[in-house]
């Protein structure tokens, strides 16, 4: 795990917003655990309403998560009682937890942001200001993913198999493998006010549940979602594994000899080391 302190600075004063990339069902598990291990508040974590399965709800939601639909588009009530649900917790200065992406990445790349949940944390802030808002992107990287074989299958034209409580159960036969280490990287946060002033946006008020959204804040809701998407590409951990495929994914038939393989290893850790991304 690498800067939190920095998140422990935060927690003083502003109203954290964790935003993690998604790449397997472990991150909420594995980042309230790094949070709470570590004397924080446990998050609210927002999550897809397919993981409202028996038992398996139950569970989830007593760690901190409330189940939400994936599209809100053509029901005014859901959203509009949604939206308030969402405010009470902003105004308790309650942490926040969801994934900037929306569903989980198939390829390890970051997914375009879905600006869903961000513009409604912004409209609720807007409605009765309480603590500052700041949003931490956060990197969690892994060697190997319990979904691995499934993605591969996916990307090969395979339908995505939905959730259930029996694929659930098949997973927790996997807990005894080896996975490797995972990484857990806090990145640079991204402060909502300085978004909403860099648009013009900061004088801006909302006086209820149901007031539309001007230019200026949808303008800023979009670079905050960048920014979180750029902050998180920032903090990520070069792993040997993901150096070792890389090399060999780039080869035409996937297999090296070991000693170019070794040197293609030194070229692309020199070049990291000459020319960071951060």
């Amino acid at each position: 795990v690498h800067n939190f302190s920095t998140v422990r600075e935060l927690a003083k004063d502003y109203e954290i917003i964790y935003t993690p990339c998604h790449r397997s069902h472990i991150d909420y598990l594995l980042l309230s655990y790094v949070i709470y291990n570590r004397g924080l508040m446990v998050p609210y974590i927002a999550a897809g309403d397919n993981l409202n399965m028996p038992f398996v709800g139950q569970l989830l939601r007593g760690g901190g998560a409330f189940f939400i639909r994936r599209s809100f588009r053509g029901n005014a009530l859901y959203t509009s009682v949604f939206k308030e649900y969402l405010f009470s917790i902003l105004s308790r200065n309650t942490p926040l937890e969801y994934f900037i992406e929306g569903g989980r990445s198939r390829t390890g790349r970051l997914l375009p942001p879905k600006t869903g949940m961000l513009a409604m944390t912004v409209h609720g802030h807007l409605r009765g200001r309480a603590k500052p808002i700041v949003f931490v992107p956060t990197y969690i990287g892994y060697e190997r993913l319990m979904e691995g074989a499934t993605y591969v299958g996916e990307m090969n034209g395979k339908p995505k198999e939905a959730e259930s409580v029996f694929g659930i159960l098949q997973t927790l036969r996997k807990i005894e493998r080896i996975f490797g280490k995972v990484y857990v990287n806090f990145g640079e946060p991204v402060f909502l006010d300085d978004m909403l002033k860099q648009h013009g946006a900061d004088q801006i008020t909302i006086e209820n549940n149901d007031a539309p959204v001007p230019k200026e804040l949808s303008n800023a809701v979009n670079s905050s979602a960048n920014a979180i998407l750029e902050n998180i590409n920032r903090a990520v951990v070069i792993n040997p594994v993901s150096l070792l495929s890389l090399i060999l994914l780039a080869t035409p038939k996937h297999t090296l000899d070991e000693e170019v393989c070794l040197k293609q290893l030194d070229t692309y850790r020199n070049l990291i080391t000459a020319l960071p991304y951060d």
